[in-house]
Order: C-alpha cells, then structure tokens, then sequence
C-alpha cells in the first residue's frame, strides 16, 4: 500500500513542476524555409496553363454539379470559352466508389470516357492531399472543388486557378485575363 502511494505521489510531483522553456534571443536571425517557386510563375502568371484546359476535378465537384443540374463538360467549356479535359485521380475514384449507392450517379459520371483517368503511385486514399500535390508538382492544372480546406491550400500555391459553383454555374478564381477569364 505504501509502495503503491509512493508512485503516485512521484507521478503527480511530476505534473507539479513547471517546465521550463528555453530562452530565445531576440537578435538572433530567425530562419524560415519558404519554398521556391518556378520561374513560369513571374507574378503569378502561368506560362503552363493554356488551352486545352485540363481540370483535375474533385468528389463533391461532381455531386454539386449533379445537384444544381449541370453537365460538366459542357458548364467547363462554357466557363472558360476553350476545350476543356476534365481530369480524375485514382484517389478521387476511390473516394466515390466508398461512398456507395446513393452516390452511383456521381460515379457513373466520374467513369465516363470523356475523363482523363490519372494514376495514383502515392499510398492512402485521401483526395485532397492527392490534388495538392499532383497541383505543386505540375502548374498545367485547374482545380474544381467546392471544399473550403480544399480551395485554402490551393490558394497558398501560386499559378493555380480554382473552379467552382455559383448561382447554377461554374465560376474560376485566379485565372488571367488574357487566357478567357470570363469578366463579370
């Protein structure tokens, strides 16, 4: 019994003291790794990034288009006035296959062979992480989703527009003038 008090004790001494934290010098230089960005990128202008459009679409792209009653292909081309390829990761496909029946629609459209099918090397299934690094390592892409987290990480890459649904249409943010951003 004793013994048994004597270890509690320790531990709860434990949690009592007050961990010190290391002092930092203020004139010290501070480091930061900011990454380096490509040279086709030169105010935010992507070199890469021209007709014919290729968009890498995401889960809940398709199942907002299927509920504002909008055919992908056409709504893409008539967004961006050009040809465009909508494109789907083995991620993406997965994440629709896992939803199940109710969402067989959604896969019926992501399984049609005007889609660009585009192979996963990476392990898991997580969509976004998938997008996101698919969209850092080539600028040649346009991203269509409708999720929040989503469009936040992309904005923080430079050169990539972002699709999505307004008013029972496609818009894109952060797409250059010159390549047929629609103005409103």
């Amino acid at each position: 019994m004793f013994l048994l008090f004597n270890m509690l004790s320790s531990k709860e001494k434990d949690r009592l003291k007050p961990k010190k934290k290391e002092k930092k010098d203020p004139s010290a230089l501070k480091e930061r790794e900011v990454p380096q960005h490509p040279s086709c990128l030169f105010f935010q202008y992507n070199t890469q990034l021209g007709p014919p459009y290729h968009i890498l679409v995401d889960t809940n792209f398709i199942n907002f288009s299927i509920k504002a009653k909008l055919d992908l292909v056409q709504s893409m081309m008539d967004c961006l006035y050009a040809k465009c390829i909508p494109c789907i990761t083995d991620c993406v496909m997965a994440e629709i296959e896992k939803l199940g029946q109710k969402y067989r629609v959604a896969l019926r459209i992501a399984k049609d062979p005007r889609f660009e099918r585009l192979p996963c090397t990476h392990k898991g299934t997580y969509a976004d992480d998938c997008l996101v690094q698919r969209v850092t390592q080539h600028k040649c892409y346009i991203v269509a989703t409708v999720d929040r987290d989503l469009k936040r990480r992309i904005r923080k890459i430079p050169g990539v527009p972002i699709m999505y649904i307004s008013n029972h249409r496609y818009n894109i943010e952060r797409m250059p003038d010159d390549y047929g951003a629609p103005r409103f």
